[in-house]
């Protein structure tokens, strides 16, 4: 069997991706766009989260946060990262390592005006990652943000916005009996060779 025919048809990863998330989107019971993401600490110790994928094309995986939150800082200081996706019903895991950018202001302004209005007003409340006395000074925030906002326009925050990971590496893996698994990596092709622009495949043992 072929790399090809043993997890999917697709030469192109994120074609690969769209169908395994849409599949897993009729089939989870809670957010199938879920994705551990892991980033480093300044002194080199692997730091992971669960957040959730907010945009994919053919760039990348964008999802949207505090940048001043712990994962922010650490982004900031070393802008590569991992995701991992594992959807149970499906038994199959998708892993993604790259490089990290900004996404445009224009893409951040408009993902952020989708949101409802009590998780745009909490954008202003929260100071993600720093000490809270406890819930009612979380709760006070908000109430001073609603006041601050009354209207429906409610600007985003300059310190809130979207990040985009750039895969240089991808593998599908797909549960198969006895532990005999199903693995399928897609890096980029060098160029100059006859995939060049493309993606290189390979299969690799459990």
């Amino acid at each position: 069997m072929s790399a090809a025919d043993a997890i999917g048809e697709s030469a192109d990863p994120f074609a690969l991706f769209a169908a395994w998330l849409a599949e897993a989107e009729a089939s989870e019971p809670n957010d199938p766009n879920a994705m551990c993401l892991a980033t480093t600490t300044p002194d080199g110790f692997p730091s992971a989260r669960m957040v959730l994928l907010k945009g994919l094309d053919a760039r990348g995986f964008v999802f949207f946060t505090n940048k001043e939150s712990r994962k922010g800082g650490e982004l900031g200081g070393n802008p590569r990262a991992a995701l991992l996706f594992h959807w149970k019903t499906l038994r199959r895991q998708v892993r993604v390592e790259g490089t990290v950018e900004h996404v445009a202001e224009a893409e951040s302004d408009a993902y952020y005006a989708s949101r409802p209005r009590l998780s745009r007003l909490g954008a202003w409340a929260s100071q993600q990652s720093r000490p809270l006395s406890g819930r009612p000074e979380l709760e006070g925030a908000l109430r001073e943000a609603e006041a601050r906002f009354p209207g429906a326009d409610i600007p985003r925050p300059p310190y809130w916005g979207g990040y985009r990971v750039l895969p240089e590496r991808l593998e599908f893996w797909r549960d198969m009996p006895f532990r005999l698994h199903d693995r399928r990596i897609y890096t980029p092709a060098p160029a100059g060779t006859s995939q060049g622009g493309g993606w290189r495949i390979e299969t690799i043992y459990p």
